[in-house]
């Protein structure tokens, strides 16, 4: 009975697999081509060499304001979704036009294929998620680099990031909760959700596994600095109840694994009409959680200044 029951399961994962790995073909096929390339018309990047040893072989790329930013402004990094440019996505998701206007630099990071075919970061990579190796030490050494080109405050990092993206937002803010201030998961999964290929394609299509807060919570202690006692970097969750790639379970999830990282039970819904939830503060909270029910597997419309001001990053 154990060994049919076990059988069962494996099948089961093994058809999930199979299922999530089909839809996220399917999403990458539909993606339009201004996603794929750049956009006619956009400027302001630059592409950066020289930054650092690259552990995770990730290229950089910058998008300066029309008006150089003043010493002293935030600074953005933006993590691009799977099949996705560094520069469109940036363009496409309104934060080229943010940024322009509020005059803060982004730092884009862009994944390769020669690290992963769906030129996706690898998020459930522990060679790659944690502190100081491979793609998380590089988007650290390109912050670190970014900070002394543009003057930026080191206090005001924020890190926002689509699908995989998200996910590998997660995964930064907890291996470096004393670089980042505060981050933003659009489609993402919680902090130690998958640590293979095959685990993550059963996550992004079925949620879990099953955990209480305080254990998804204790994952994130556990990617931080040994014995680290800061602050926790807060964090806006973007869910669409149509997403068909990623399990908006998984969204759940994450707001359950931060807010009990700051240590708060129970969140409230401060927008009905909107859907969203928020924990601690009405001015300030720690966590929010935005859920709308049309919203595919995409970054809302929007969102960016929504973000923005959750963040405080304001003109």
């Amino acid at each position: 009975m154990k060994w049919s029951r076990e059988l069962k399961i494996a099948r089961r994962s093994v058809q999930t697999a199979i299922k999530a790995a089909s839809m996220i073909a399917k999403a990458q096929a539909r993606l339009p081509t201004a996603v794929r390339r750049t956009p006619a018309g956009v400027t302001g990047r630059t592409e950066v060499s020289g930054f650092g040893s690259n552990p995770g072989r990730l290229s950089m790329y910058v998008h300066v304001p029309p008006q150089p930013p003043a010493d002293g402004a935030p600074l953005v990094v933006l993590l691009h979704g799977c099949g996705q440019t560094a520069a469109a996505f940036a363009h496409d998701t309104g934060w080229v036009a943010l940024a322009d206007r509020l005059g803060f630099p982004l730092l884009l990071p862009e994944q390769i294929g020669e690290n992963n075919q769906g030129r996706c970061f690898n998020w459930f990579r522990p060679a790659h998620v944690q502190r100081g190796v491979g793609e998380a030490a590089s988007i650290r050494q390109m912050v670190a680099a970014a900070i002394e080109r543009f003057g930026s405050d080191p206090a005001r990092v924020y890190l926002a990031g689509l699908s995989a993206g998200a996910a590998m937002t997660a995964a930064l803010l907890a291996a470096y909760p004393d670089v980042f201030a505060a981050g933003a998961a659009v489609a993402g999964l919680p902090v130690g959700a998958a640590a293979s290929t095959s685990e993550a394609l059963i996550r992004m299509a079925e949620a879990g596994p099953p955990r209480l807060p305080a254990a998804w919570a204790e994952l994130v202690r556990s990617a931080a600095p040994s014995g680290y006692t800061g602050s926790w970097p807060r964090l806006s969750i973007w869910r669409g109840e149509a997403d068909r790639v990623v399990d908006p379970a998984n969204s759940r999830l994450l707001a359950e694994q931060w807010s009990a990282l700051h240590g708060l039970d129970s969140g409230q819904t401060v927008d009905a009409e909107r859907h969203r939830e928020i924990w601690g503060s009405r001015g300030q909270p720690a966590v929010e959680l935005w859920t709308l029910p049309d919203l595919a597997h995409v970054w809302p419309a929007g969102a960016a200044t929504r973000i923005a001001d959750f963040w405080g990053v304001r003109g």
